[in-house]
């Protein structure tokens, strides 16, 4: 194979990579809609960012801090398929990680998920709206390629960083949400209480 019909394979590649991922965030947002997901808060405002975690407009506009916790998503599923790297190619591995951050995003909005998150402290919790999810989707798009760029030691260093900032700002992490998720600890849940 020549020079030439490398790139072409490469440029194949990314296109029907580009298309997947297309696909992916069209899937994710009709079957969010499916789920009577609404697309907007429900008070008529939209804001790129809301910072009170612990307010009923979190998980509601585009970004807020658990934004963060997507963003880490994508360094640990760059960790996690990057074993695979000599034979599935990073644009694959990409489609790979937005497929299981999609199917993150449908079943952390369905019923089950969404009681659980409330019997676990988030009293106020009611899903995300599909801008927010859209906006969770980017950000675990962006830990991958962040983790691309930064190789795993650095990521590694970018992942502790932000537990601990979330752990300091908001009392919450990726960590704590898994833990509480799984089985919900009441000292965690007096400590949370702090910030409400």
């Amino acid at each position: 194979m020549n020079l030439h019909q490398y790139w072409q394979n490469q440029d194949k590649t990314r296109i029907v990579a580009f298309v997947v991922l297309l696909i992916i965030f069209v899937a994710t947002v009709f079957l969010l809609s499916y789920q009577w997901r609404i697309w907007l808060p429900s008070d008529g405002t939209l804001f790129l960012w809301v910072s009170d975690a612990w307010s009923d407009q979190n998980s509601q506009h585009i970004l807020d801090p658990y934004s963060f916790s997507h963003l880490l998503h994508g360094i640990i599923f760059f960790g996690l398929l990057y074993p695979f790297a000599k034979k599935v190619s990073w644009w694959r591995r990409l489609n790979i990680a937005m497929f299981i951050e999609a199917l993150w995003e449908i079943v952390e909005n369905s019923a089950v998920i969404i009681d659980r998150y409330r019997d676990a402290g988030a009293l106020w919790y009611s899903g995300d709206t599909i801008v927010n999810a859209t906006g969770d989707l980017l950000c675990c798009l962006l830990g991958f390629v962040l983790a691309h760029h930064l190789g795993r030691k650095k990521s590694l260093a970018v992942f502790v960083a932000v537990e601990l900032v979330l752990i300091w700002a908001i009392r919450d992490s990726l960590l704590i949400n898994v833990i509480m998720l799984i089985h919900p600890i009441e000292a965690i849940q007096q400590w949370q209480s702090v910030m409400l």
